[in-house]
């Protein structure tokens, strides 16, 4: 259960971290440069803000580190996002097929590869900590 609400608390502060994030890149930096260049920029800001956040919470929840929790936690914020990203579309007047078509642009692929790197990352943390430790 404390890898659900992890999931979920690493969601939510990282959603809000990216709604500020995506405000800035959809009203200022898209229509200078274009939505690809600018989600490219958002892109590294987000996922250092995202390997920060899930450290702090795997340590402050004491998420275990084995591969299913790691997961667990990931899969959990990345599919809680995917929710939030639909419904907040549909809220911002953006019909399905809108959402659609937008994210099988490349700006929308990098977005959401980026998403699912997000959701890999508590368990890439555990990787790269285990390979430092092999050394």
């Amino acid at each position: 259960m404390n890898t659900v609400k992890a999931g979920l608390a690493y969601f939510l502060i990282v959603f809000a971290i990216g709604f500020v994030l995506g405000t800035i890149r959809t009203l200022w930096l898209s229509p200078m440069i274009g939505p690809f260049p600018a989600t490219l920029i958002e892109l590294p800001i987000i996922l250092t803000a995202s390997w920060v956040v899930s450290g702090l919470l795997i340590n402050r929840m004491q998420i275990a580190a084995v591969d299913r929790d790691r997961l667990m936690m990931g899969a959990v914020a990345f599919s809680v996002t995917i929710i939030a990203e639909v419904l907040l579309g549909l809220a911002f007047g953006r019909s399905l097929a809108d959402q659609w078509s937008k994210l099988i642009q490349l700006a929308g692929l990098t977005g959401l590869a980026g998403q699912a790197l997000f959701g890999l990352i508590p368990w890439i943390r555990l990787k790269v900590a285990d390979a430092a430790q092999a050394r």
